[in-house]
Parts: structure tokens; sequence; C-alpha cells
């Protein structure tokens, strides 16, 4: 049977232009939230890790631009550029590409936004990423909610198993804006404060941007030194609610159980949890209840909200990279924010960085609106 890895990757983030940058971040613990008092955007004051728009602007015309790009586009051009390069791969019929985002270009909807309103429309960002690198095959779009970036690698696995591609990139990106925050508003669910996953004294979540990029590819003779094999995946959804998850967490536990069948594992044999942890009431109560019911209780666990927030349709797979980087580095990163247990099942949350040379495994939760729920599990291939 084929194996399929994820291998070279990039972030462009608030923290840092490239995935090694971020991970040093990380690792000593600093956040790229700030607070932000925008009247034009809000009225009060919210928390948010937003690139720096003339660093992406310096970094982005290095690609030598022949037209005008949204935002979005020159963030996942960027990300995306960087892997294609490391990665070495021509982009023939048997490469593939997938974009993962919710809202896409969805500023260009703005009253003063200087794209045409059918910038918008998915199919329309999917043609400029693969036109920009000249991709032999048109773009899949995966646009499921929250779990859009962990469930792209998935896809992307499963297209290689099918024989329908040798190598697929996968780049994913959200940017923040009116329509987003005022949205998360709506439902009081955004933080004033730097979000707190799992805490007791959490209040909320906060919203922030990131492009974020991975080759999957079954090719194991050229993968950089943090790839992982991926060994199972499972998707689920629990149709509970349009916005509100499982108070049982059935559609993740689920996930979990069907990513370990496929994999062929225990729970006993994955050394660390990369968790969803938006830092909402019902989000982390519903993951602790579905982590206990997998008997994952004891494994260490993280969230990494805290140093980006929710990066929406990015945030799948931009965990994934840190995760990666994670079982390489041997190393397990503190779930920033987090202090006293808030939730009403046992959870064995990462408090501090700390060092841990037994890792080789690690499975991605990802949790959405409309019910659904992804897990991944990875394997260290060094």
């Amino acid at each position: 049977m084929t194996n399929v890895y994820v291998s070279y990757n990039n972030i462009v983030s608030a923290l840092g232009f490239t995935s090694k940058t971020v991970v040093e971040q990380i690792h000593n613990e600093t956040s790229g939230l700030k607070r932000i008092h925008d009247t034009a955007i809000l009225p009060d004051p919210f928390y948010s890790a937003l690139i720096d728009s003339e660093v992406l602007e310096t970094e982005f015309q290095k690609l030598h631009p022949k037209s005008d790009f949204t935002r979005l586009e020159k963030m996942m051009l960027t990300s995306l550029h960087s892997v294609i390069t490391d990665s070495k791969i021509e982009l023939n019929e048997r490469v593939g590409l997938i974009i993962s985002t919710t809202k896409g270009n969805i500023d260009s909807l703005d009253t003063n936004n200087p794209f045409p309103k059918e910038r918008a429309y998915l199919h329309e960002l999917g043609n400029t990423i693969c036109n920009f690198f000249d991709f032999k095959n048109d773009a899949i779009i995966v646009s499921n909610a929250c779990v859009s970036g962990i469930l792209a690698v998935a896809i992307a696995k499963r297209y290689i198993l099918q024989n329908v591609y040798d190598h697929v990139f996968v780049v994913s990106g959200d940017v923040v804006s009116q329509f987003i925050l005022s949205g998360f508003n709506s439902f009081q669910a955004l933080s004033n404060e730097p979000c707190k996953p799992y805490d007791k004294d959490r209040v909320g979540i906060n919203i922030g941007e990131v492009s974020a990029t991975v080759l999957v590819t079954k090719d194991k003779e050229n993968l950089a030194h943090e790839a992982v094999e991926v060994l199972g995946e499972g998707s689920c959804n629990d149709a509970n609610h349009i916005s509100g998850p499982s108070r049982t967490g059935e559609g993740l536990h689920r996930s979990i159980e069907s990513a370990l069948k496929q994999a062929k594992l225990d729970s006993s044999d994955i050394d660390f949890i990369s968790a969803h942890g938006t830092a909402t009431q019902f989000n982390d109560e519903m993951e602790a209840i579905a982590f206990n019911r997998s008997n994952l209780h004891r494994v260490p666990v993280n969230s990494l909200k805290g140093y980006f927030g929710h990066t929406l349709g990015a945030s799948g797979l931009l965990e994934t990279i840190i995760g990666m980087h994670s079982l390489k580095n041997n190393t397990l990163y503190a779930s920033k924010g987090f202090n006293l247990l808030g939730v009403s099942q046992p959870l064995n949350i990462i408090k501090n960085t700390q060092p841990n040379k037994m890792l080789h495994t690690f499975i991605k939760t990802a949790s959405g609106f409309g019910g659904c729920n992804t897990a991944v599990i990875f394997k260290k291939t060094n």
C-alpha cells in the first residue's frame, strides 16, 4: 500500500513568514495577539493576530507579480511559492492543488474595496492561484467551516491513494475582516482579552489571520526533515446545530475512532493531541467529553489559539505544521493562556513548553460550524 507524507511547509503569520521562525516564537511562548481598537471595524477593542501589511507587500513583490492581488491572495501566493520552491516539484498533470478557506476574498464585498465583487467567488480564488503558478489541473476548493485546513490534508491523501495525483499542494488562508468579526461578535463569542483555551476563566475567541502551505506526497525520497506520515483520518458531522457542537462530542469522538481504526492504533499509541481549543464555553467542553470518550484524557494536549487566535480555514493546517515541528524538535509546546481547568472532564493540558524525546505520533483534531469534525493521525518519519 502507498504511504502518504506531509512534507515541505510554510507559514505566513503575525509571528513570521517561515515555519521555522514561527515555531521558534512558539517555543518562546510568544503570542502574535495584540489589542486593536478600530471603531471602523468594531465599536469595542478586540484582540487579533494581524500580518504586517508592509512586510507582506515586501515579501510578495519578490514574486514579481504582473497584476493586482487581494490581501488573501498575496498571503497564499507568498506561502505557496516557498513550498513549491523548496520541494522542487515540477507542476505537471500529476500534481494537484487544494485551497482551504472559509471565507476567501470576503473583503472584496466591502464598500470601499477596489476589487470587483466577483472576486469573492471561491472559484475565482482558485483560478487566481492556479494561473499564477501555471498548475495543469484546476484547484479543488475545500470550504467546510473550521475543519477545512485539516480536512484538506485528508482529501489530498485520498487523491494520492486513488492514484489521481502523485503530489498535492495544499494552501490555506483566511483574513480578518469586518464581516467575520461582526459575525462572531453577534454570537457574543469574541473575547476582549487574549483567549484562554480550556481555562476556567475563558470568555471566548480571538480571530487571527494566516496562510499555511504543505506538500502532501507519496515520494519518500524527497522529504523535509520534519515530514510526517499520514496514518489515518476520519470525518463525521454530528448534525447537532448550525453553530453549536454536539453536547456529547459525538461527531469528534467518531472522527477520532475512525482515524485510530484506519491507523491500526490504540489511544495509548498517541503521544500528544493538537486540539481545536477555541476557548468558547461550548467547544472546549465538547472536546473534553470527546477526548474522554476516546480514552485520550491522559494524553498531553494543547491548543495554539493563544498564539494566533482562530485562523478559521487555515487553523487546521497551521496547527498540523507546528505539530510536525513538535515531533521533529522532540518538544511539547505550551497551550498559551491556560491556568486552571475549566471543563467538566479531565484533560492533560500542556502548561509549559517542555522537551520530550518519546514523541512519535500526534493527532490533529478540528471542529466547526454545521457540526463538522475531522481527526488525522501523523507519525514521525525521521
